[in-house]
């Protein structure tokens, strides 16, 4: 869990600033000698370096010394919720080993800080023990080292798979991860092109509750509800229909929001929720990955025979904007017989917990495999992706999402496409079987056929057997590449993993 929120820290900084990513992510033992001596080590310093736009020294000691000070409380899609995920984890560091963060940060390139630091955790903020300023070396972005407590034996499973399925959607990011025994795992980028980043928006009023109507009504400089429920709080609402809404909640146009009874806000919040002719929310404010991008991340790191990306157009749930993204994929090297459901949320892999999440209960209770002629045993992935500026994660732990209805359909919908579509691969595969089966046999018996008929008919000339055998030379070709259309996928593909061993990390680098 460190690793994931330092990474995704990172990437979320460097898309926002448009910069592709390059992150560097090395876990070491903290007490050698107890590697050597081939003792599980319990303590291991971890560290997440990046080329983002870095941190503003000014911030760094809050925003990495300080619970619940972080950028993203505006409202839009990102891959936390709160931007705790880092804190937390150098808080758990410190409690499990008491050493310090190390936090190292460039924003011009010119001149690169370096803050030594401890949490106080009685009165949460931060302790800086140590702040230098060095050569930047022309280079931006961010490093964090935190020791903590850990057993690697029974993590590295799972973080090699997150660096997998992320550089699944996210094939635009060069990863590197160094290993406790100094093994090298990278995963290259394979295109240039980025998601486009999520735009800062309003809350729907469907999506506003009593705290945040009354923490709404703290911050507002206006004096009038009519301006209040304007276009300057909530999304899409213009003057007439924030005075055609007042008018259904049966609040007074000219009374001030701070005036507001406890009585009168459960009044309103309620009517906010019940108005039919409020707009639906845009998604300006979501990033999704897109077609392109993963269908590049599916074939660098599947390789599969076929492949196919549905994006469904943007919908809505309690006044939160979501769009949902299925990627199926069809055999090739690296799919084992059988359904594997990879499970996305705002680019986030979700690893744990897969059968409660709303994508397995959609593939195995909602879909009949049977009608669109796949077998049990193909080998197939289904890619899920979710992205909203709020999703409905069935717990605090962020594995598994909620079986909305509307995100239910959504993915029920996308998962129907993109079946029918590999139905259509599968028939045209089994039309070339076909083909090639009666080629064999032409190419096998005609001539025979030929040579025996024109020694009975007593003639010198042979039939005209060969243009039968072009003519399904022809199919056999128009069949092969309406299935390489179909299958999307170029006639080489690589794979962007890359494992090596290596002694010193400084001749890598």
């Amino acid at each position: 869990m460190a690793v994931r929120e330092l990474v995704e820290n990172s990437l979320d900084a460097t898309e926002l600033a448009g910069i592709l990513p390059d992150i560097y992510v090395r876990i070491v033992a903290d007490d050698p000698s107890a590697e050597n001596a081939n003792q599980e080590p319990k303590a291991y310093r971890v560290t997440v370096a990046d080329n983002g736009p870095g941190v503003d020294p000014h911030h760094v000691p809050r925003a990495f010394g300080k619970v619940f000070y972080g950028s993203k409380y505006v409202l839009r899609q990102s891959r936390g919720m709160f931007g705790m995920g880092g804190t937390m984890a150098i808080l758990y560091g410190q409690i499990t080993t008491n050493k310090p963060v190390k936090v190292t940060t460039s924003t011009d390139g010119k001149s690169r800080h370096i803050f030594e630091m401890l949490i106080d955790i009685s009165e949460n903020k931060p302790i800086i023990l140590r702040k230098d300023t060095e050569d930047g070396a022309e280079k931006t972005g961010t490093r964090v080292d935190v020791t903590l407590e850990g057993d690697f034996t029974r993590a590295a499973q799972k973080i090699n798979e997150y660096f997998k399925q992320t550089a699944l959607v996210g094939s635009y990011a060069n990863l590197t991860f160094v290993d406790p025994i100094g093994r090298i795992t990278t995963y290259e980028r394979a295109t240039d092109s980025m998601p486009p980043a999520p735009k800062e928006t309003l809350p729907h009023p469907y999506g506003v509750d009593v705290e945040a109507f009354k923490r709404m009504i703290k911050l507002t400089d206006e004096k009038t509800m009519e301006k209040f429920m304007g276009n300057k709080h909530f999304h899409r609402v213009g003057e007439t229909n924030a005075r055609k809404f007042l008018n259904f909640a049966g609040i007074e146009t000219r009374i001030s929001p701070e005036k507001l009874s406890n009585e009168q806000i459960v009044r309103i919040v309620d009517a906010l929720q019940r108005y039919p002719e409020f707009l639906p929310p845009d998604a300006s404010c979501l990033s999704p990955v897109g077609e392109a991008i993963l269908q590049t991340g599916i074939m660098k790191e599947l390789q599969p025979e076929f492949s196919t990306v549905v994006v469904r157009p943007p919908s809505s749930y309690s006044g939160f904007p979501f769009l949902v993204e299925v990627g199926l994929v069809y055999g090739g090297k690296l799919l084992e017989p059988g359904r594997k459901l990879f499970r996305f949320a705002n680019r986030i892999p979700l690893l744990y917990d897969e059968g409660n999440d709303v994508s397995f209960k959609v593939l195995n209770e909602e879909i009949d495999w049977r009608r669109y002629h796949v077998p049990e045993d193909a080998p197939i992935g289904i890619i899920t992706h979710i992205c909203s500026t709020k999703i409905p994660y069935k717990t605090v732990g962020k594995e598994y999402i909620a079986d909305r209805p509307e995100i239910e359909s959504e993915i029920r919908n996308a998962v129907r496409e993109s079946l029918r579509r590999l139905s259509l691969f599968l028939s045209k595969k089994g039309s070339m079987a076909a083909v090639q089966r009666k080629m064999s046999i032409y190419g096998r018996y005609l001539p025979l056929i030929a040579q025996f008929s024109t020694e009975l008919a007593g003639q010198k000339k042979e039939p005209r057997y060969h243009q039968l055998l072009k003519e399904e030379e022809a199919e056999a070709e128009e069949i092969k590449e309406e299935m390489a259309e179909r299958s999307g996928a170029p006639d080489a593909a690589t794979n962007g993993e890359k494992i090596i061993e290596q002694t010193s990390i400084e001749d890598y680098r």
